[in-house]
């Protein structure tokens, strides 16, 4: 596999943590800002809404980019967010940072899958998107957990400067590793996404995804505070119980991936 589809998976590595991270802090940033654990809740639901409704404007504005400035500008993106939350003030600064990352979120796996899949050969596709989305599954597994430690040893700023540098890292890999010279795909207007969703089989799908995620997300959101006050673990379990939960996840996603293959 080219090492490119590392320094993918180093970016994608970072925006799982910085996407995550922040539900083991909750408790830490809800004290600091003065703000209640519904509030602090926010600074989760204003990422997915960045996420939600950036990725299609933005894909659909910059389709006609090329990919690697693109994905150099994404990642230039995803830094500043993390800068500005690691420097936040305040709540309303705090949250301004989240939608900022949120925006780069989308665009990057969608531009980022592409890129992965244009390093290889057509047979060997599916394993490099899997290569680049791995950055993710580690992320949950280790950087939510390492930057939840973080958090509460050396304060929930810390957290967001250790991931922008490594946006940072993950972004001179890719200006280092990937090609300039990419394959460049056709534009997607807002209009084509939007009569996507015309298709039943596809609402179905999406359907399914937001309420299997959704239902297990308002949990997950409130993880630390309800393993704290209601669990009775210390505020130091709560690292070990993300790790394990990381792993759960990552072990049910190659096991379901091994039985679909095996179905198929």
């Amino acid at each position: 596999m080219p090492l490119a589809l590392l320094a993918l998976a180093i970016s994608a590595y970072a925006i799982g943590t910085t996407e995550f991270v922040v539900v083991g802090l909750l408790p830490t940033v809800a004290t600091d800002l003065n703000v209640s654990l519904p509030m602090a809740g926010m600074v989760v639901s204003v990422y997915a809404l960045g996420v939600t409704f950036g990725a299609p404007v933005l894909t659909a504005l910059t389709g006609r980019l090329r990919r690697k400035p693109l994905l150099l500008g994404l990642m230039g993106v995803f830094v500043a967010g993390n800068l500005l939350a690691g420097v936040s003030p305040n709540y309303e600064t705090l949250l301004a940072a989240r939608v900022l990352s949120a925006f780069a979120h989308g665009v990057f796996f969608s531009v980022g899958a592409t890129i992965a899949a244009d390093l290889v050969p057509e047979d060997k596709r599916a394993s490099a998107i899997a290569m680049m989305f791995s950055g993710l599954t580690i992320a949950i597994v280790t950087g939510v957990p390492m930057g939840t430690w973080i958090g509460q040893h050396f304060g929930w700023r810390a957290t967001f400067l250790a991931v922008s540098a490594l946006g940072v890292i993950g972004a001179l890999g890719v200006a280092a590793l990937v090609p300039a010279k990419l394959s460049q795909p056709p534009a997607a207007g807002l209009g084509t996404q939007v009569r996507v969703l015309a298709k039943p089989r596809l609402l179905l799908a999406f359907a399914i995804t937001a309420l299997g995620y959704g239902g297990t997300f308002v949990a997950f959101t409130y993880l630390a505070p309800i393993l704290e006050t209601i669990t009775g673990f210390s505020s130091g379990t709560v690292s070990l119980v993300l790790v394990l939960y990381g792993a759960a996840i990552a072990v049910g996603n190659m096991v379901g991936g091994r039985a679909m293959r095996e179905s198929g």
